[in-house]
C-alpha cells in the first residue's frame, strides 16, 4: 500500500468513525466529511481543511482504492465511503479491535493503550486494557504487516504509545525529546561553568585593582 499523508490518514480515520458512530448519516457527503475531518475534539492535530482540499484527497484516495466517491448527483452531492480495512474491496483484514485502535491512531495519532482504552468506546468498547495490548501486539507482527509501532517511553509518561505505520517510519518523539533534553543539559552545564569562571575572573580582577591602589598609594608614600 502507498503511504498515506496526514490529510488522507485524516479523511479515512473519519469515514471509519462515522460509519460506526453515526450509521445512520454514513456514507457522508463532502460537506459532513469536511465537519468530521475539522472536528476540534478527538482530533490531533486540529485541522482547517476547506472542502475543495479534501475533495481533492478524496480523488487521491478514489485512485488508491481505498474511497468510492459515489457521484451520481454530482460532486457536491456526493456520498463518499471507504474501503480500509473489513469492505469487499480491501486487501487486508482487521478485527473490530485491530480497526478501532488503527481509526484512533489516524485520528489523533500516537496514543498509549489506556489512552487508546477509553476513547474507542463509541467503536468499540474494550474489556481491559489487556485487551488493548493483545490487538496492538496483533497488528505489530500482523502477517501483511507490520501496521504499527511502539515507541520509546516519554519522560514523565507511565505507559509507552503506539503509532501507526500507514504513512511509513516513525521516529520516536521521545528520541526527539530525549536528545533535546540531552543537549540542553550539557548547553546548562557550559552556561554554568562560563558563569563560574567569568566569577573568578570578576574577583581576580578586583583583587588586582586592590594591589594596584594599594601599590599607588605606597608609591606615593615614598615620594613625600
Amino acid at each position: 500500500m502507498d503511504e498515506l499523508s496526514l490529510h488522507e490518514t485524516r479523511v479515512l480515520g473519519a469515514l471509519i468513525e462515522k460509519e460506526h458512530t453515526t450509521p445512520d448519516n454514513y456514507p457522508l457527503s463532502l460537506n459532513s466529511l469536511t465537519s468530521a475531518c475539522n472536528q476540534k475534539s478527538s482530533r490531533e492535530p486540529v485541522l482547517s481543511l476547506s472542502q475543495d482540499e479534501v475533495q481533492n484527497i478524496v480523488d487521491d484516495l478514489v485512485k488508491k482504492h481505498l474511497v468510492i466517491n459515489d457521484e451520481n448527483g454530482g460532486k457536491r452531492s456526493a456520498k463518499i465511503r471507504h474501503r480500509f480495512g473489513n469492505t469487499e474491496f480491501s486487501k487486508i483484514r482487521f478485527n473490530p479491535q485491530q480497526l478501532a485502535i488503527l481509526t484512533l491512531l489516524f485520528l489523533r495519532g500516537p496514543q498509549t493503550p489506556g489512552e487508546l482504552r477509553t476513547r474507542s468506546a463509541r467503536q468499540y468498547a474494550f474489556n481491559d486494557v489487556q485487551e488493548v495490548e493483545t490487538a496492538l501486539d496483533q497488528l505489530a507482527n500482523h502477517e501483511q504487516g507490520p501496521f504499527i509501532v511502539k515507541l520509546n517511553r516519554e519522560p514523565g509518561q507511565s505507559a509507552c504509545r503506539y503509532a501507526h505505520l500507514f504513512s511509513g517510519a516513525v521516529t520516536s518523539t521521545a528520541t526527539a525529546t530525549g536528545n533535546s533534553a540531552l543537549a540542553s543539559s550539557n548547553s546548562a552545564d557550559e552556561n554554568n561553568a562560563l558563569a563560574t569562571r567569568v566569577d573568578e575572573l570578576e574577583q581576580e580582577v578586583a583583587t588586582l585593582k586592590a594591589q594596584l591602589t594599594a601599590l599607588q598609594e605606597t608609591v606615593a608614600l615614598l615620594s613625600e
